[in-house]
């Protein structure tokens, strides 16, 4: 009987990935052939020209910018999967309050890249093309600007999307502020290793990303002891009930 529970579980899993994976590949065509546009708005405000070195270049340009478009576009289909993957185990008052997880973690993850864009990229990006000045002449490809672009953006509109994730796992039982505190060391280190992979070695640059993912993590453990005490409070009510 529970293997065949399991089995059943797996299965549906397996449904929803493929879901997950067939509008990824959707979106992906779509964006595929409007990169054009894409491109044109990325490059609006640069102020340097790129070039390529061959076909294979703006090939993988073009899958680049499509593969993010699509990553971004799924990113609530993707959450509703999950919501509904879990919601015959939730009762009904988490059902209601966890369906807010699907447009909350599409606004954090654009809200994180957008930041990366608009305020930690310009400036990285201006710190390491002033290493370059008096020694070298710079000509950017293609291909390493927008590896550089995305080395930058996506992992940070990924760690933005920390409160959400939070708020419905604390919503949901797995999570508690007790571990949240518990284990902040060790997140506090993951963040600086981070903050030091995606901006140059400067101190300043590492330290303008860090504060902003340090105050993510403070604020994603008081969210979690907001609503793991009404949850409590709830659960407590409901059990004096009876």
């Amino acid at each position: 009987m529970e293997q065949t529970f399991f089995l059943a579980h797996m299965a549906e899993l397996r449904k929803r990935l493929l879901m997950i994976l067939f509008i990824y590949v959707s979106i992906f065509l779509v964006s595929f052939f409007q990169v054009g546009k894409v491109y044109a708005w990325i490059m609006k405000a640069a102020k340097v020209e790129l070039t390529v070195l061959g076909p294979s270049e703006i090939v993988w340009v073009y899958f680049m910018l499509a593969s993010t478009c699509a990553l971004a576009a799924v990113i609530p289909f993707a959450a509703y999967q999950l919501w509904a993957f879990i919601k015959p185990a939730l009762k009904p008052e988490e059902r209601k309050s966890t369906v807010l997880f699907i447009p909350v973690l599409f606004i954090l993850f654009a809200t994180g890249l957008s930041f990366g864009y608009f305020v930690v990229f310009p400036k990285v990006f201006s710190f390491v093309v002033a290493l370059s000045e008096g020694m070298f002449q710079t000509m950017f490809t293609a291909e390493k600007y927008f590896r550089f672009l995305f080395q930058i953006t996506i992992p940070l509109a990924l760690i933005f999307e920390l409160p959400a994730v939070v708020w419905f796992l604390t919503k949901i039982g797995v999570l508690t502020p007790t571990m949240m505190t518990k284990n902040r060391k060790y997140v506090y280190l993951a963040m600086v290793i981070i903050s030091a992979m995606i901006t140059p070695p400067d101190l300043l640059s590492q330290v303008f990303v860090l504060i902003p993912l340090t105050l993510l993590y403070e604020a994603s453990i008081f969210l979690c002891g907001w609503v793991y005490g009404k949850r409590v409070g709830i659960e407590g009510t409901g059990t004096s009930t009876h």
